[in-house]
């Protein structure tokens, strides 16, 4: 042995590095192997979540339709236990003897009472807001207010297939010119009937009143015979024609007689619940003075409880 081998120190192989070396090439290679593993595992995991979130929405979606579904019957229905505030537009084309524009613009508020456990009270009111246009030369035309009227059903709070309900309407003078309103105080019976048989709701709400005070004699009957079909997300058909009869009229300008009906829904803005709806009608009959066509259109703000 020479002088530089004698210099350098001697390394020996141990049986443990040996040993520990193979252990990580294990471990790396299980690594590898469980990787290429995971992949395909995770990828039908997350699709699985993606379709459970859609699953999730779907059961939303059809959750709220029902609700809005149920709530469009609910508001549908003259003596059902609901808060509500409709406005109620009425633009008349061909109105006079000039064939003219007119608009009733009706705030109807609609407010039940519980009368014990057995009994609702169903108190609805209709004021009109009127647009009329001139009628005789030089007279100019008229806005105001026309005559409220006051209804209140008596109505059962468990109701058979056949819903009813019952009770006296009250008209107030509080008509701010004559030309919108007889200005008389008038009352008289009201009665509602209706059944919701699967997707409809279909009844008929009559009334006649007369005048007990005033110059003025009044003997009045307005009918409404309507019929709502719904359908899914809330949307739903409908008519609701208004008949009128001025008793005290001669018989050629007695009777109003529309026929017609749209379409309308129940949806929500934010948390409020409205009912809005559009229905045009054609008077089939009517006086000399009154227009040939209507367009309603109705917004309700519903407050179920």
């Amino acid at each position: 042995m020479n002088a530089e081998q004698s210099c350098q120190p001697l390394v020996a192989s141990s049986p443990w590095d040996d040993f520990g070396n193979r252990a990580l090439t294990a471990i790396a290679v299980a690594c590898c192997v469980i990787a290429s593993l995971a992949g395909p595992v995770v990828a039908p995991m997350s699709a699985q979540e993606d379709l459970l979130d859609e699953e999730a929405e779907l059961v939303a979606e059809e959750q709220a339709s029902g609700e809005m579904g149920d709530l469009a019957k609910k508001s549908q229905n003259p003596v059902g236990d609901l808060v509500s505030l409709p406005f109620q537009n009425n633009s008349i084309f061909g109105f006079g003897p000039s064939d003219d524009f007119k608009n009733v613009l009706n705030i109807q508020p609609v407010y039940p009472i519980h009368l014990g456990q057995s009994w609702n009270l169903i108190n609805r009111m209709i004021l009109p807001v009127v647009y009329q246009p001139e009628l005789v030369s030089g007279q100019g035309s008229t806005s105001g207010l026309g005559d409220t009227s006051y209804t209140a059903f008596f109505s059962p709070r468990k109701p058979s297939k056949l819903i009813w309900g019952a009770g006296p309407v009250l008209i107030l003078p509080t008509s701010t010119d004559v030309q919108l309103g007889v200005g008389e105080w008038a009352a008289g019976p009201s009665v509602v009937m209706l059944k919701m048989p699967g997707s409809w709701v279909v009844g008929v709400l009559a009334s006649n009143f007369w005048s007990f005070s005033g110059d003025t004699s009044v003997n009045f009957f307005s009918g409404q015979i309507f019929a709502n079909y719904n359908m899914a997300k809330g949307w739903f058909l409908t008519s609701a024609p208004i008949i009128t009869a001025d008793w005290e009229a001669e018989s050629g300008n007695r009777w109003t007689v529309p026929i017609g009906g749209g379409v309308g829904r129940v949806f929500k803005i934010g948390k409020q619940a409205v009912n809005s709806s559009g229905q045009i009608f054609y008077n089939v009959e009517r006086p000399e003075l009154q227009g040939d066509w209507v367009f309603r259109f109705q917004l309700t703000f519903l407050f179920p409880k």
